[in-house]
């Protein structure tokens, strides 16, 4: 699977769970480590195990592997490893607290509006 087409699954899916800001950014040109840094916010504890849980369940259905996931059930954040496609999944403190959109501001935000459904 291309990583473009994980990019969308991805995103299809945290948006199924009604993550919040949700966030792409384009790595091709700032990092090795992957071609897409996505994050995005649950309300609770409990949303981001949601999110985490139908994230690894539509990617494994698209064809796709999932790596690795670090963080336990109850976690404030949660990453995943799908290869060129890393997902971090936080609560709103911990997204704040960490900031990984201005750590890695080089980055070009990549438009997802077409993936989220309109509410």
């Amino acid at each position: 699977m291309k990583s473009k087409e994980l990019l969308e699954v991805v995103v299809r899916a945290a948006d199924e769970k009604r993550a919040e800001d949700i966030v792409a950014l384009d790595m091709h040109e700032v990092s090795l480590l992957a071609d897409y840094f996505i994050v995005a916010s649950g309300s609770s504890e409990r949303q981001v195990q949601a999110i985490v849980d139908n994230i690894d369940d539509k990617v494994e259905e698209a064809g796709g592997t999932v790596k690795s996931i670090e963080g336990k059930k109850g976690s404030k954040w949660i990453l995943m490893d799908l290869g060129d496609v890393v997902v971090h999944v936080f609560t709103p403190e911990e997204r704040s607290n960490y900031n990984l959109e201005q750590f890695w501001q080089d980055a070009p935000l990549v438009d997802v509006g077409a993936y989220i459904a309109e509410a």
